[in-house]
């Protein structure tokens, strides 16, 4: 009688690693977390993923899809399961010169597409690290350097290639099995593995880009202007503020504004950023004009023991003011975790709330907090972080799911507003009724009405 296991390996043309073999200590971890798979599948094209997601249903095994590999929570991997790892789909090809149309594979990483781009003078509104995956980014938002000018990755996106729980393979446009598109365009890795993914790019330039930076005891009035001003400011400028950089003292640590103009005209630059500059006292100011694909950095694996945690809150316009004021005093306090505040807006915003099954349009800021080391490093910062969270809470307006490291209840509520959640179950139930694309902020199958 054929198992399981042998049709796959009759049917799947990639690589199949198991524990014991040479490459397994290398695939069966994740960027982040350490896993120990029962089968780490590599394959090599389409079919190779139908019969990998044919395999996994009728296994009974959780199912990991690993795209980059930089789940906080450790999607990417699991104890004792499968993992589709999509790394040797990884092509990126314009298809279309003349409307900039990009077809990239499931597996490719951001920087990968920056540099193969950039000879065309074409670019992508991605996120802002080289090795994160086109697939996880996308299906969750894609906040980065563009996010002003041209909105979120999953904005610029006109069609994806998925194969869905039963082995299909369907096409979701907005021709085409649109309420899977417009799922799969915020919904996360709820519906399917998408193996390609064709994206409207833009024609591009060289950026300004790089860090002014102001004393740490002005904190509380440079965030304030800052955020002021972000909100009257040219659409070229996307702008992140670090507090308590741990590599640059902590809580002692400068103001770092970190800021991007998406062109390469010095004066149109200056006048953009100028009003940056103005906010403080300026003790570093590095921004130079470079290409795109080199503003986006290099993601790293963090060493044996150590640990990341994240968290993200969304804030809109009438509790930026109160939010700022609590981050600038915990920034410059003892135990500061490491702060990061993105400014949104532009783009980003003008798309209806409901036109994606990203609905947060509405909101201005994104705080993110930061913590690593050890386990017992980050039990010991634990108090002050629910503290920093707990004086947060009433002030935020939802959660962005790629930066946080839990994916409970109360993060699934944060991320999917209740009209997008209930929105998002039909069509989970229309191609995931058993819920085997479970390793995610999880939207369980609606019931039938």
């Amino acid at each position: 009688m054929t198992s399981a296991l042998d049709t796959l390996r009759r049917d799947f043309g990639g690589d199949i690693i198991e524990p014991g073999d040479a490459d397994y200590e290398s695939v069966a971890r994740s960027r982040l977390v350490v896993g120990s798979p029962a089968y780490v599948l590599r394959p090599k094209t389409v079919g190779d993923v139908q019969a990998a997601v044919r395999f996994a249903a009728g296994s009974g095994l959780a199912l990991s899809v690993r795209g980059g590999g930089h789940s906080f929570p450790g999607f990417s991997t699991n104890d004792g399961g499968i993992v589709i790892d999509l790394s040797p789909l990884a092509t990126v090809e314009v298809v279309d010169a003349e409307r900039h149309l990009v077809r990239i594979g499931g597996g490719a990483h951001w920087g990968d597409v920056a540099e193969a781009l950039a000879p065309h003078d074409l670019a992508i509104s991605s996120g802002d690290t080289k090795s994160v995956g086109v697939g996880g980014l996308t299906l969750s938002g894609g906040i980065g350097w563009k996010v002003r000018r041209y909105g979120l990755a999953l904005d610029n996106l006109v069609a994806a290639q998925v194969v869905t729980a039963d082995g299909a393979v369907v096409t979701a446009s907005a021709d085409e099995h649109p309420d899977l598109f417009w799922a799969i365009r915020g919904g996360g890795g709820n519906f399917g593995v998408v193996t390609s993914f064709e994206f409207a790019a833009h024609r591009t330039t060289r950026v300004f880009f790089g860090k002014v930076s102001f004393p740490g005891s002005e904190a509380a009035t440079v965030l304030q202007g800052w955020a002021d001003y972000l909100r009257t400011a040219p659409e070229e400028v996307t702008s992140i503020t670090n507090l308590a950089n741990p590599l640059a003292g902590g809580p002692e640590a400068p103001v770092e504004v970190h800021v991007a103009f998406d062109g390469d005209d010095p004066d149109a630059a200056a006048a953009a950023l100028d009003p940056i500059r103005r906010l403080g006292t300026v003790i570093e100011d590095d921004v130079t004009l470079m290409d795109y694909a080199d503003v986006l950095v290099e993601g790293g694996t963090p060493p044996p023991g150590i640990h990341v945690i994240a968290h993200d809150g969304l804030v809109d316009h009438e509790s930026v003011q109160e939010t700022l004021r609590i981050l600038a005093e915990a920034g410059t306090s003892a135990g500061a975790p490491s702060i990061a505040i993105r400014s949104l807006g532009g783009a980003m915003a003008r798309v209806p709330s409901d036109a994606t099954a990203y609905a947060h349009r509405g909101a201005e800021l994104m705080v993110t907090t930061f913590t690593g080391g050890p386990a017992p490093v980050i039990e010991a910062a634990r108090p002050v972080l629910d503290g920093l969270w707990g004086k947060l809470a009433p002030h935020l307006s939802g959660a962005y799911a790629n930066f946080l490291t839990t994916a409970d209840e109360t993060d699934v509520t944060a991320v999917y507003p209740t009209a997008t959640y209930e929105r998002l179950a039909a069509v989970k139930r229309r191609y995931d009724p058993d819920n085997l694309f479970a390793r995610n902020h999880n939207v369980r199958p609606g019931q039938m009405s």
